[in-house]
């Protein structure tokens, strides 16, 4: 029995460096590139330990900037023979180069009508394939914002996949109508849903598997109780630019830490825990149900205090 895992990395410009009133170079070196260990790094990591990763690719920030803004990240992530996915944050529709996010769209999917969020998401697959990607065939919603009507729209124009359904963050922003427990892979609308892993950190509180979230304890964990209780898949979230500080100008060595054992653990376990593309079509065993990992106050405790490291120390700005 294997268990296929997703490595995901979201990547995308960030709003906040636009609304600093950053320009793009500044903008694409701290979105992409920040401290040395952004997606060139990421890649660099995976390639050394044999792994897959789908890059979710926003490409909206090109209608502000023109296709060189999200070419260079597309080309990239294909040259190192990884999987490129559509990501879309919807606030750069409305956005202007000049004006330090004055003006914006709205932020998120699910405040769009079907009809728009079709319109949307089929302008951003252009935009995408514009930039030199392949077909996508799966799809995440900025800030996990999706819906029921995301899904119908994604099913109307040919998407196989969506992983935009994150409990942590039901019933808002992520509003589809599943379960806040829900890590199992379901098909509802025409497309199959694979939702964002979970553990359960403290009881009644669920808590997304992505980096800057979970400590070393909390990833092993989570991917051991996958195997014992035979999960359908596993999903896992990063950032292109996760690893460094918020400012992008220095790297958090606690995520850098924690990228290099969760790449270290998953190349030890290939054998049940294959990383596995979206692109690669995989079809889903029907598992039953699957429940995220139960609480530890020990595991917790730890990560609470890599947390406060973090933000006191590794947050700083250079």
């Amino acid at each position: 029995m294997t268990i296929p895992v997703f490595l995901t990395v979201d990547t995308e410009l960030m709003w906040r460096h636009h609304a600093a009133g950053c320009d793009l170079a500044t903008q694409m070196e701290r979105s992409i590139d920040p401290a040395g260990v952004g997606v060139r790094f990421q890649l660099d990591l995976l390639a050394r330990h044999g792994l897959k990763a789908s890059f979710f690719i926003d490409p909206m920030p090109a209608l502000v900037f023109g296709l060189a803004a999200v070419r260079p990240v597309v080309e990239m992530v294909i040259a190192a023979g990884q999987g490129v996915q559509l990501h879309l944050h919807p606030n750069w529709a409305g956005a202007r180069a000049d004006d330090a996010g004055a003006s914006h769209g709205r932020f998120d999917l699910i405040q769009y009508s079907l009809d728009e969020q079709r319109a949307l998401i089929s302008g951003a697959r252009d935009l995408l394939k514009a930039c030199g990607a392949p077909d996508p065939v799966a799809f995440r919603a900025g800030s996990y914002a999706a819906n029921d009507d995301t899904l119908t729209a994604l099913a109307d124009l040919g998407f196989r996949y969506d992983s935009s359904f994150n409990g942590a963050h039901a019933p808002s922003p992520s509003a589809i109508g599943l379960p806040p427990r829900q890590i199992a892979p379901v098909r509802r609308n025409g497309v199959m849903e694979v939702p964002v892993t979970l553990i359960e950190d403290v009881p009644g509180n669920l808590r997304q598997f992505q980096l800057c979230a979970l400590s070393q304890g909390e990833m092993r964990a989570a991917l051991d109780h996958a195997v014992a209780a035979r999960h359908a898949a596993v999903v896992i979230v990063s950032h292109g630019f996760e690893l460094a500080n918020r400012a992008g100008t220095r790297a958090n060595a606690v995520h850098v830490n924690r990228i290099e054992a969760l790449c270290a653990m998953l190349a030890d376990m290939r054998e049940v825990l294959p990383t596995t593309l979206f692109s690669d079509l995989p079809a889903f065993p029907q598992r039953g149900a699957a429940e995220p990992l139960g609480p530890n106050r020990l595991r917790t405790s730890w990560r609470q205090a890599e947390q406060l490291w973090s933000n006191l120390v590794e947050e700083r700005a250079a």
